[in-house]
Parts: C-alpha cells; sequence; structure tokens
C-alpha cells in the first residue's frame, strides 16, 4: 500500500486515467470533489470518500473556491508511478 495527500487548486483538474496493478480509495478532507468514475459522476464532501477499482477509468476535479485537499490510499500488486496510463491530461504528460 502507499498513502498519499493531494492538493488540487480551485478551478483545476488531474488527468483522465486507469491503473492495471493498483486500486485507490479517496477520502477528502477539505473542500469539494468532482470524482469521475467510470461513466458516472461524484460530487464529495468533507470526510467523503470513493472507492476506485483496479481497471476503472477516473478523475478528480476541484469545482470549489479553496484548495481540494485528499488522502488517497493506493493498494495493488505494483505502485509505480508508471502505472498510470493517462487517457487525457491538460499538462501535456503522457
Amino acid at each position: 500500500h502507499q498513502v498519499k495527500r493531494i492538493t488540487v487548486k480551485p478551478g483545476a483538474k488531474l488527468s483522465i486515467q486507469k491503473h492495471f496493478h493498483r486500486s485507490e480509495h479517496w477520502v477528502v478532507v477539505r473542500g469539494t470533489a468532482q470524482v469521475t468514475k467510470g461513466d458516472e459522476t461524484i460530487m464529495l464532501a468533507e470526510n467523503e470518500s470513493v472507492y476506485l477499482p483496479l481497471g476503472i477509468v477516473h478523475a478528480l476535479e476541484n469545482p470549489g473556491k479553496i484548495p481540494l485537499e485528499i488522502i488517497e490510499v493506493q493498494t495493488g500488486s505494483y505502485l509505480g508511478e508508471d502505472d498510470i496510463i493517462r487517457l487525457k491530461d491538460n499538462y501535456g504528460r503522457a
């Protein structure tokens, strides 16, 4: 497992991605999160969470006016950064 604290600026969106070797659980600790999970869009407030199973297409966006902070718990057989398959990225990453 691996745990990360992620901050997303107001109005920003992280890449649309998926993973072949890990699942993720996101818990909102500050702000509001708009989560794309497959074909659904979920709004999460502080102290709410979402589970993203291995292989599902997902994205994280901050529609609010304050920084969004989440705790991401990754679990799986491999947790390397090269397991990120970006389908769309606003920052030009592969």
